[in-house]
């Protein structure tokens, strides 16, 4: 008997060290996965942080594109106006010199092309 609880109390001490190996190896693996994930987490922070600036470098490079193309736009569209300007310029000049040059055959047609448009108006409201 006194074999038996001597083997008793050696087995309950080993299975005693064996939880406290477990408490142990366990806080240990703790700590390492804690360690691991602040460095998965730094990482990832860096590469977040990295993204980030890489976006907001692609965003000024896009940026200033479009501001490229605007100006381009706003420059076409000035020397569009301008052209148009001159030709509607010309146009008047040039009508004004054909006028002064024959009133009567101005006015005229002008007068045969007025009583045109009233007849084709009056005649759309009957």
């Amino acid at each position: 008997m006194a074999t038996t609880k001597t083997a008793r109390a050696t087995v309950k001490n080993d299975i005693n060290t064996l939880k406290d190996d477990l408490k142990v190896l366990g806080a240990e693996e703790k700590a390492r996965l804690r360690e691991k994930a602040t460095a998965a987490e730094a990482r990832l922070r860096a590469k977040a942080t990295e993204a980030e600036t890489r976006l907001r470098e692609e965003a000024d490079v896009l940026r200033e594109r479009a501001r490229g193309y605007y100006d381009t736009a706003r420059v076409r569209g000035q020397e569009y106006y301008d052209e148009a300007s001159e030709r509607l310029d010309e146009a008047q000049r040039y009508l004004v010199e054909r006028v002064q040059e024959r009133p009567m055959q101005s006015t005229a047609i002008a007068l045969g092309v007025g009583v045109v448009l009233g007849l084709l108006l009056a005649g759309r409201r009957r």
